[in-house]
């Protein structure tokens, strides 16, 4: 969000110059500067030990299993704990061990997006009522329902990290 007025007491904004950040909407009234500001989320590839990945559905997005796990980092959260607690909820597994991916900015969105592999015992899936489905997929086959018209950018680059991660290739 770029800001035009000010968020405390409403005024118009200025710009002014702040640094090597160039020009900033400026409050001349609370002496404050207010840089652009934008969601943040956690998209999380989620495998277990058998080398599948868990995939959910959101009919909204889809016809298939084809999305990743993901959510909105709260107010106070980190994403290493946003990560661990959107798989908890949205698919009722533990994450033994949660690797950083890297950051990713989702322009569709407007978001910028934590990455992660969150690496779980195989277990029966306990869906949310946000999702309509999930279901555990072989991980070198999980292309061939996400890849390339359903998918983010970010979700491609966690999975050929994943791939690369454990020596995994595609079966064309």
């Amino acid at each position: 969000m770029n800001y035009r007025f000010c968020p405390n007491c409403g005024k118009r904004l200025t710009l002014r110059p702040a640094g090597d950040d160039g020009q900033v909407p400026y409050c001349e009234a609370c002496e404050r500067y207010w840089f652009a500001t934008f969601p943040s989320c956690v998209i999380v590839l989620v495998a277990n030990e058998q080398q599948e990945l868990a995939l959910i559905h959101q009919s909204y997005l889809s016809d298939s299993f084809d999305v990743f796990v993901s959510g909105f980092i709260a107010s106070g959260e980190s994403a290493e704990e946003t990560a661990v607690r959107e798989v908890q909820e949205e698919l009722g597994l533990e994450v033994q061990q949660l690797i950083s991916t890297g950051t990713f900015w989702y322009p569709d969105a407007g978001q910028l997006m934590h990455g992660f592999i969150a690496y779980t015992k195989k277990a029966p899936l306990s869906l949310s009522d946000e999702l309509d489905g999930a279901g555990w997929v072989p991980a070198a086959e999980a292309h061939r329902t996400m890849f390339p018209v359903t998918a983010s950018p970010p979700a491609y680059a966690i999975y050929e990290t994943y791939l690369k991660n454990e020596n995994l290739k595609k079966k064309e």
